[in-house]
């Protein structure tokens, strides 16, 4: 058992690269220059070809494909996952402070799935071949088939529409203060 965990886990690594480096090229066949957006020159604007070189010399977009992947995994082996291109912040920063956020809701997703799940289980159990088991089925099959962000947008139109009910509490986003991460969390009810 313990030989096939590790197996399992030695497996883990060449797919974890495999999906990174098909991602990696995805992102590089999309159109686009990542340079050109940071300048501003997608907008239409005139840009200096010098600046918009020196700038992909500074984020390593003019080295060979496969240096460029070479490169983020092995910061990504130091676990370095280098500055975002939007904020400037490093990554790691950037997923530190979302993390909290992403697990409450993980954790809450994770209870309502379990309070709907058991119970339609047991029914669908003790109504074994019958009408109420196959229409579990479906609705079990259907919710896995569907994706996550889809589910939830039905759930939010079903309940505006037919109970007019909005969702009453408003998040305000995670901000870092001087330095510290502070999680300014509100149940404000909305007007």
């Amino acid at each position: 058992m313990g030989q096939y965990v590790v197996k399992r886990l030695l497996l883990m690594i060449p797919t974890l690269i495999g999906a990174a480096l098909v991602i990696f090229l995805l992102m590089n066949l999309v159109p686009g220059d990542v340079a050109l957006l940071i300048i501003g020159g997608d907008q239409g604007g005139d840009v200096n070809p010098h600046e918009l070189m020196k700038l992909r010399e500074q984020l390593g977009l003019n080295r060979p494909l496969y240096m460029q992947f070479l490169s983020w995994l092995w910061g990504v082996v130091r676990l370095d996952f280098g500055k975002s291109l939007w904020t400037g912040a490093a990554v790691i920063e950037e997923l530190l402070i979302r993390l909290p956020l992403s697990l409450e809701v993980a954790i809450a997703a994770t209870i309502v799935s379990i309070l709907i799940a058991i119970p339609l289980g047991t029914l669908a159990a003790i109504r074994q071949d019958t009408w109420v088991d196959y229409v579990v089925r479906v609705v079990s099959i259907g919710g896995l088939a569907m994706p996550a962000f889809w589910t939830g947008i039905l759930i939010i139109l079903f309940l505006v529409i037919y109970f007019e009910w909005s969702p009453p509490w408003s998040l305000c986003p995670l901000r870092a203060t001087h330095g510290k991460i502070s999680n300014n969390w509100s149940g404000r009810l909305s007007p």
